[in-house]
C-alpha cells in the first residue's frame, strides 16, 4: 500500500481493518451435543470475504501483473477475471511466447502466495476456418490447462473462429423461457404489469425462482 501512496492515516485505518483478525470452524448437527467448533486461529493473509473493501484491496494486490507478462502478451484484467491474449504469425514463436508468459506467471504466483487454479483455468486458440489450429500443450509441474472450443469473455460467448453462435443460442435459451413464462402469467397477472416485468432482468429472476413453481401448481 505505500508503494502506491497509501501512508499515514490511511494507512493506519487500512492496518487496522485487517489486522488482528481471527477465524474458526464451526459445526453445526441437529444434536448440540454434537456440534463441533475448533480452536481460534489468526489470519495472516487474505481480505475478509463480502467485504467492500475486498476487491478494491485484490485489485491493490494484483496491479503489478500485468507489467510482467506484457512484452509478449495482452493482458486484460477486469475484477478478479484475467484473460491473457497472445498473437503471433509463427507458430513456433507462438508457443514460446506463451510458455515463457506461463512460466513467469507462475514464478510470481508463488512469492504473492497465489496458485492457479487448474479446475477453472482454460485456453481457446481462436483461428479462422481455413487455418489449422496449433498443437498446444501449457502446463506448469505437470499440471496442464485444458483447451475449450469456447469461452466467455466480459458476458460475450465467443467460438473458435470468433462467431457470436454460442452466445446467441444461450439468448435465445433465456428467452424462450421469458415468453414461456410470459403465455402463463398473463393468466392470473394483469398485462399493465407484464410491462413492467420485462424492463429488468432482476425480476425475472424473481419470476423464475417464485412464479414458476407457482405455476405448475396452479
Amino acid at each position: 500500500m505505500k508503494f502506491y501512496g497509501i501512508s499515514a492515516k490511511d494507512y493506519q485505518l487500512y492496518q487496522s481493518y485487517l489486522g488482528n483478525r481471527y477465524c474458526r470452524t464451526a459445526i453445526y448437527n441437529d444434536s448440540e451435543i454434537s456440534n463441533k467448533v475448533s480452536n481460534w486461529a489468526k489470519v495472516r493473509n487474505g481480505v475478509p470475504q463480502g467485504s467492500i473493501l475486498g476487491p478494491l484491496l485484490f485489485l491493490l494486490y494484483i496491479n503489478d501483473l500485468p507489467t510482467i507478462i506484457n512484452k509478449t502478451s495482452e493482458p486484460i484484467i477486469f475484477a478478479d477475471d484475467a484473460s491473457i491474449l497472445f498473437a503471433h504469425s509463427n507458430p513456433t514463436d507462438f508457443n514460446k511466447n506463451i510458455y515463457t508468459v506461463f512460466i513467469t506467471l507462475n514464478k510470481w504466483l508463488g512469492p504473492n502466495q497465489l496458485s492457479l487454479n487448474f479446475n477453472i483455468t482454460n485456453y481457446i486458440h481462436f483461428t479462422t476456418k481455413r487455418n489449422m489450429s496449433v498443437n498446444l500443450k501449457i502446463g506448469f509441474n505437470n499440471n496442464f490447462i485444458t483447451n475449450s472450443s469456447y469461452t466467455k469473455f466480459l458476458g460475450m460467448t465467443m467460438n473458435i473462429t470468433l462467431y457470436s453462435n454460442n452466445h446467441i443460442d444461450l439468448i435465445m435459451r433465456k428467452l424462450s423461457k421469458a415468453c414461456y413464462i410470459i403465455r402463463n402469467v398473463c393468466f392470473i397477472i394483469k398485462s399493465d404489469l407484464l410491462c413492467f416485468f420485462s424492463l429488468g432482468y432482476e425480476l425475472w429472476n424473481y419470476i423464475l425462482g417464485k412464479l414458476v413453481p407457482q405455476l405448475h401448481n396452479f
